[in-house]
This record gives C-alpha cells, structure tokens and sequence, in this order.
C-alpha cells in the first residue's frame, strides 16, 4: 500500500457563520494541501467533526472533496464508531469506488475487551470492499488498543494494511513496528510522534497540522524516510510549539484558526465544540509569523 505512505492529512470541515458546510473552503482546504505536497487526503476522519453531520453532509463533503480532488490524490474515508452493526450496514450501502482505503476508529465509549475489538475488526475486515486502515486514539475513545491485538489483526487479515497510532506512546509503536507483517504500515496518529515514528520504521503519518503546513509538513516527513534526520529535526524542532499549541482549547478549534488566519475557512466548530479562544487565535497568528521566518532561513 505505498499509497498510504508518507503524510496524509486528516481534513477539516469548513463551516460557515451559519454553521452550515462551507463547500467553496473546503475545496481551497483541498487545493493547499495538494499544492502544499502532501501523499493523500482523510475525509470524514475525527478532525472532520464527522460527528455532527448527518448524513446527507457527510454525502456532501465527500463528494466536494473527491471533485475539488479530481484523482490527482489517493483519498481514505473515515468510517467508524461504536456500532459495530451500523459500521456493516454502511459499507455494504457507501459508493467507495473513489476510495484507497477507510480509517476505522477503534470503539469509543462502550470501553470494549482488547476480545471485542478483535471481533469488531474482524467483521469489519470480512465486509469491507476495500483496505483497512485501524485507527488507535486512546485519549478519545478511552480503550486502547494494544499491541498484541493490532498485531494479531495485522497477521490475521490481509484487508487490514495499516494502523493510525495516536497512543502518544513511542514504547507501544515500537512494539507493533517489531512485531507487524513486512507489508503492514505503522502511521503516526499524533503529529509529536510523527518524526519519531518514521525514523523508527514507520511509513509515515495522519496530520492534523500538516494540512495547515503541508509543504513543510511533508517536507520534514520525506527527509525523515529518506534518512536525513538532522534536517527532518531541525523542521521537527521549529514546528512542535504549533503543534502543542493547536491542541490546547481541542481539536479541530486550533487548526481552524491556522486555516482562519491563512484566509482559508472560519474557525466556526459545531457545538459541543467552540471556536478557539482570541487569546489562543493571537498566540497561533503570532507564532506563525515567526515561524514563517525560521523556515526561511537558509
């Protein structure tokens, strides 16, 4: 699956004043992140607030991005959650003929056995026409995934090809790098981790900054798989206070006021999200800017 390899990018949902999808954002979110270098495009990830759209507004983003996309880049589609019936239900009736692969969340809330995830998986696995991307984010869904599942999965069914690893944990990507199938890709789910990730064997990452940045982003990932890694670092080094900083009043307010502050959406979130604070807006814009100076020094 070289086509999952290198930075992909968790997009956003651009939304209007009135809380509606901002269709013509979405599209200038899609072209800055194409001419910005990135390998492919998530939609419908957590970062898309997926959450809070229906299904039709679910339709829609898609369909935007796969249009405004126009095959120049692979595309994976989120489809997940804690219905394992309901998960089914959906990829026997979705149109994923424009898809590489989906990102499937492990199951939030319910707190499942590392036996249930298993199971969940497997049905998953046994219904889904297309590859498998895992998706371990413990801080969210209060259940992690360990190694020793993500590794009985990975050996156990070809259809899943990847993990999304948002552990925050480098000793538990350390375990399923040592233990995975040669063909199987171990992807950052945390943008800290990323560089780490790779430089330990891993083939890349799912960026919520790297949307934001993607050229320096990836810039900093390829260097990373190539080997370079005093370079990757030194990008690393200039990029991590931003990628602290977008998380502090939660995810997706922080990337929003980047995209704000670049003239590419609003920083509107749905409720039970709110948009970032204009103390948090001030410290993002003022650290861009610096930023912009770091990165251009020879």
């Amino acid at each position: 699956m070289e086509q999952l390899m290198g930075t992909g990018v968790a997009l956003v949902t651009p939304f209007k004043d009135d809380f509606s999808i901002d269709t013509t954002a979405l599209e200038r979110v899609v072209e800055h992140n194409i001419q910005g270098g990135v390998d492919y495009l998530v939609v419908l990830g957590t970062t898309a607030e997926s959450v809070t759209l229906s299904k039709s507004e679910k339709q829609l983003v898609a369909d935007v991005v796969v249009r405004a996309n126009a095959g120049r880049l692979p595309l994976v589609l989120g489809v997940g959650g804690n219905n394992t019936a309901a998960i089914l239900d959906e990829l026997k009736t979705l149109d994923l003929s424009e898809f590489t692969a989906i990102l499937s969340v492990t199951p939030y809330y319910n707190r499942p056995t590392q036996e249930g995830i298993y199971q969940h998986f497997k049905a998953i696995a046994n219904t889904s026409p297309i590859p498998i991307i895992l998706y371990n984010v413990p801080a969210r869904t209060g259940s992690n995934m360990l190694p020793e599942t993500t590794l009985r999965l990975a050996h156990d069914f070809p259809k899943i090809v990847a993990i999304k690893e948002a552990c925050a944990d480098m000793i538990q990507i350390d375990q399923i790098l040592k233990g995975k199938p040669n063909d199987f890709l171990v992807l950052s789910g945390d943008d800290f981790t990323a560089l780490p990730t790779v430089l330990a064997g891993g083939a890349g990452v799912i960026s919520v900054l790297g949307q934001g940045l993607p050229a320096s982003f990836s810039k900093m990932i390829a260097l990373g798989t190539s080997g370079h890694a005093d370079a990757a670092y030194e990008i690393h080094h200039a990029l991590l206070p931003l990628m602290q900083l977008i998380f502090v009043e939660g995810n997706p307010a922080g990337i929003k006021s980047i995209f704000e502050t670049l003239g590419l959406c609003s920083a509107e979130v749905r409720l039970p999200l709110v948009e970032a604070t204009p103390g948090l807006k001030k410290r993002i814009s003022e650290f861009l800017k610096s930023l912009e100076l770091e990165l251009a020094r020879p």
